[in-house]
């Protein structure tokens, strides 16, 4: 074949290839990488997102990558193609915790990525060992104020570790109320909520998730909640700011996409997630994990993780919490 016949050749094949290149990048499949092991909350709501799109998005798959705090995930999202087959979950912990907590994070919080929605927000609760709030006679956060100012260094609490969200929310709350506490860290949430529910520490700010299986048992007695008002999960229970005006502390997570990602791109994925969290049946199922659905838009999700840095950036210093 002479050089000009081939040089056509192979043309025409190219050509005849460019419509199934094109159908290939339209069926990749969608991918959301979370940064925690499986069979968590922040997994188990992001495959109920997953299966929610797919006839909207095609094929999403879920990918756990856990380790270093949620960082190792994270980061890998930072460095992804922006080409919206790449999503990531943004929690507390990731986007307004560690940039305070460790020194040198492998992503900037707020440069690295395209935030697309919130998911969700979990209350937490401040939550005593019942057998001790009985023989303490502490039925309210008022009552344990008291308690504590009239018994400074008696109480202690625990978390799952310096600088975890328990942790910080248990030294606003020293700070707002003028108490002091002693703070006992455990190697993560379980092994916190099993000290509390042995005696070992007189309360704990959990999230209502890991919490409400012992409280409906009456094993751990409620004081109070953390989101600013009361929560519909635990109407009963007062918001801490009833007591503690200004106290917030939710635990939350989103979807976010890499730094790049195309702003119809972002806006298309944004139309179906938050279409999905507004179904009846991605309610009810996060009912049952007692988390409430919180939808925004691409533009309100970048706004309230601005604020979030900064609330938590307050709050480790207030700490003195340190990783590295």
């Amino acid at each position: 074949m002479s050089t000009r016949r081939h040089i056509i050749a192979l043309a025409a094949t190219a050509a005849l290839a460019l419509p199934a290149l094109s159908m290939a990048q339209a069926d990749k499949p969608t991918r959301i990488i979370v940064p925690f092991g499986a069979g968590g909350p922040i997994d188990v709501t992001a495959r109920i997102l997953a299966e929610a799109v797919k006839d909207s998005l095609g094929t999403v798959i879920v990918e756990n990558r856990p380790g270093a705090g949620g960082n190792i995930g994270v980061a890998a999202v930072a460095r992804a193609t922006p080409d919206g087959h790449t999503l990531g979950i943004a929690t507390t912990a990731s986007h307004g915790i560690n940039p305070w907590l460790f020194s040198k994070l492998p992503y900037d919080p707020a440069k690295d990525f395209a935030p697309v929605t919130q998911m969700l927000r979990v209350p937490n609760v401040l939550v005593m060992n019942a057998d001790t709030a009985q023989r303490l006679n502490i039925r309210s956060l008022a009552d344990l104020i008291r308690y504590a100012k009239a018994n400074p260094g008696k109480l202690n609490y625990g978390s799952g570790g310096n600088g975890s969200a328990g942790h910080l929310a248990g030294e606003l709350l020293k700070h707002q109320a003028g108490i002091f506490a002693v703070h006992i860290p455990y190697n993560g949430g379980n092994p916190a909520q099993l000290a509390l529910l042995s005696g070992q520490v007189d309360f704990n700010i959990d999230n209502l998730a890991t919490a409400a299986a012992n409280i409906r048992a009456g094993k751990l007695h409620a004081l109070a909640v953390t989101t600013a008002q009361r929560s519909a999960m635990l109407p009963e229970v007062p918001p801490m700011a009833e007591t503690l005006p200004g106290f917030e502390v939710d635990t939350w997570w989103g979807l976010i996409a890499p730094a790049g990602t195309p702003a119809e791109t972002v806006r298309k994925l944004n139309s179906a997630f938050t279409a999905a969290l507004g179904t009846p049946e991605v309610k009810a199922q996060f009912a049952r994990l007692l988390a409430e659905p919180a939808p925004s838009t691409p533009q309100a999700f970048e706004a309230f993780l601005q604020k979030e840095r900064g609330k938590y950036e307050r709050m480790v210093k207030l700490s003195g919490a340190q990783v590295d």
